[in-house]
């Protein structure tokens, strides 16, 4: 795979992975427009490492934009250790939450990354997801109240949203859209929609990270490879932390509605293109 393949991938997943726009989707349609396929030299080695590459730099975004709030989570780990004495704090409670919400798609990630269906790449799954989903976020962000903040959530709305993450395993759902859909749904403003969003996949993200990296050590990389990786990480952190905060500030005095089109617009063209064999 060319390094500026490299380069271009790398800046899709870090833009659509934090904007509710699809990854998945966008990555499907992005090695279609490269011409880049299975029947490429050495490509599931190629694309493992950028999978790699791509979920390190993600989580190193997350762990760089919220870092206060993630320290408030380590710190509420610890404060979980002694609860039964001091009761349950705040951040032990977000921390709890956090590992409560992720269990769903862990169990269902699991699952998929064993078997490994074909569909999972497919898109024209992609094309339908990201429209049907994007209408979903529209009618949330249009019809629910914006009055709850994150610590008003409780277990039961954790759990929901941790169950329509698992939705995320669909192509053209976009993991950050269903779950800021679900925060929507639940009454959460749009910027603590987004906040939760984006902390509770840095768990998802780093399990996925870990699972990429399992498969590279069962297939190490050549050497020229490790190149890759480090312009892959690079470039997708850079391009996720802008994407994060380019969201987070557009949200403090706009809606989703703007993403709601562009997914439901983008969706409708490539199913003209797949329907009409434009796009195969």
């Amino acid at each position: 795979m060319p390094l500026y393949h490299i380069i271009i991938l790398a800046i899709v997943q870090g833009i659509s992975e934090f904007l509710p726009i699809s990854s998945s989707g966008h990555l499907i349609l992005t090695h279609a427009l490269l011409h880049e396929g299975p029947g490429q030299p050495d490509y599931w080695g190629e694309t493992l490492t950028l999978d790699i590459a791509v979920h390190v730099g993600s989580l190193l975004a997350i762990l760089l934009y919220f870092r206060k709030d993630i320290w408030q989570v380590v710190l509420g780990g610890f404060d979980l250790l002694s609860a039964h004495k001091n009761g349950l704090s705040q951040r032990a409670k977000l921390c709890l939450f956090l590992i409560a919400g992720t269990i769903p798609v862990v169990i269902i990630g699991l699952i998929l990354h064993i078997y490994e269906p074909a569909w999972a790449r497919s898109l024209q799954l992609a094309a339908w997801g990201l429209v049907i989903f994007g209408i979903l976020l529209g009618v949330a962000d249009l019809k629910c109240p914006t009055t709850r903040t994150g610590a008003d959530l409780t277990l039961k709305d954790v759990m929901i949203i941790g169950l329509a993450q698992c939705l995320a395993l669909l192509p053209g759902t976009s993991r950050s859209g269903i779950t800021m859909t679900a925060g929507r749904f639940l009454g959460l403003s749009r910027v603590e929609a987004a906040r939760f969003s984006f902390l509770l996949g840095s768990i998802a993200i780093a399990g996925a990270g870990f699972l990429a990296a399992l498969g590279l050590i069962e297939n190490p990389p050549s050497n020229g490879l490790w190149l890759d990786i480090a312009v892959g990480v690079v470039v997708s952190c850079l391009a996720a932390l802008g994407a994060m905060h380019i969201l987070m500030k557009w949200l403090t005095r706009s809606s989703f509605m703007v993403f709601v089109w562009y997914r439901v617009g983008l969706g409708l063209f490539l199913l003209v293109l797949l329907y009409t064999g434009m796009l195969g």
